[in-house]
């Protein structure tokens, strides 16, 4: 049983949420929480230079606001958005949080799909703690 668990939350994941704090909650122990993450990825390089408003300040409330609804009122969700690229971020947020398990979600095996996707296989790769991948 796990008493910190993550969950990062794709944005075009979304649909998988609701399997994934199901999946957690058969791992959690008495008393434990889970944490919804999505990490927002900053504009970088050259187009940076020409924004005057950052977009994952706007993004942010919004993607609160979904994360929240997917939490479902529940007291052991906390939800988070951050921003930097998600196959560090997330493996940094957990380690700094103290997870003691990530709950990553992986495509549907088609022809094309039978690896991790880039995101789910770096956090597997470097996650400091046991992951759980759902598919």
């Amino acid at each position: 049983m796990h008493k910190k668990i993550l969950i990062p939350v794709a944005l075009d994941h979304a649909p998988l949420v609701s399997r994934k704090i199901e999946a957690a909650r058969h791992m959690l122990a008495p008393g434990g929480t889970i944490t919804l993450l999505t990490v927002l990825e900053q504009i970088g390089g050259f187009v940076a230079e020409f924004v005057t408003v950052k977009p994952e300040n706007h993004l942010s409330a919004r993607v609160l606001e979904k994360l929240n609804e997917a939490a479902d009122g529940a007291e052991d969700i906390d939800c988070k958005v951050i921003s930097g690229k998600p196959g560090v971020q997330i493996t940094k947020y957990a380690k700094d949080a103290g997870c003691d398990l990530i709950v990553v979600g992986s495509h549907s095996p088609g022809q094309e799909d039978y690896h991790l996707g880039s995101t789910a296989s770096r956090v597997v790769r470097r996650a400091h703690c046991a992951v759980y991948v759902l598919r």
